[in-house]
């Protein structure tokens, strides 16, 4: 297979699930490695024109979004799948992505990890308790939804990894930085073993980042 190029920022749970897709597809893939500011230079708008990650080149086709990047990745390789085979599942699949990318990351985790860690670690900037009191209610329905999707069941659409569980469990990962995080994913039923279980493949456990970085990441 033709050279897979991967730019992003090490920490970052938007390219950390594009890699744990590579890796459990067994692709082989080079890290590009960027730093925040290179995410707004000329060479990597012109892979990404709104200078964020991860951006994505194989074979001469450039593609950016980490759920297109994960699609393209299933297409191209379509075993092992990360695709639940019943339509039913597909669509609860979906529906889990599309709770992550408009309810919990833009409304929940995004303000609180802005305020528990990148305004205070990296921006010496303080916390507006405010801002994150006011993202707590949708912190907590998404997980209680997210609880009642997954359930008894290994992972969040049966018995085998998807698309949905490699997403969550990169920003559940580094949600749990945050004490609001931890006491979120801690009240709930089924999501603690659930973040143990994927925290124990071996996708995972390659592309735990270090501590410095998953706060550098935070702010990009």
């Amino acid at each position: 297979m033709s050279d897979i190029k991967v730019y992003g920022i090490p920490g970052s749970p938007f390219l950390r699930s594009v890699e744990i897709a590579l890796r459990e597809k067994d692709l082989p893939y080079e890290l590009c490695a960027m730093a925040p500011q290179e995410t707004k230079q000329p060479e990597h708008l012109a892979r990404h024109p709104f200078g964020r990650i991860p951006a994505f080149e194989h074979d001469g086709f450039t593609i950016y979004e980490t759920q297109a990047i994960i699609r393209y990745l299933e297409d191209l390789l379509p075993t092992p799948s990360l695709v639940p085979e019943s339509a039913e599942a597909r669509a609860r699949m979906n529906q889990v992505i599309g709770i992550i990318e408009w309810y919990f990351f833009p409304k929940a985790a995004a303000p609180i990890a802005f305020n528990r860690i990148i305004g205070p670690r990296l921006l010496g900037l303080p916390s507006d308790e405010q801002a994150i009191a006011d993202a707590m209610p949708m912190g907590r329905t998404s997980f209680e939804v997210l609880d009642g999707i997954l359930g008894d069941k290994p992972y969040l659409t049966g018995d085998s990894i998807s698309i949905a569980d490699i997403m969550l469990g990169a920003q559940l990962d580094l949600f749990g930085e945050c004490a609001e995080g931890r006491e979120l994913i801690e009240g709930t039923a089924n999501l603690p073993a659930w973040l143990k279980r994927m925290k124990a493949r071996p996708s995972f456990a390659a592309t735990e980042p270090p501590q410095f970085l998953r706060e550098t990441a935070l702010a990009a």
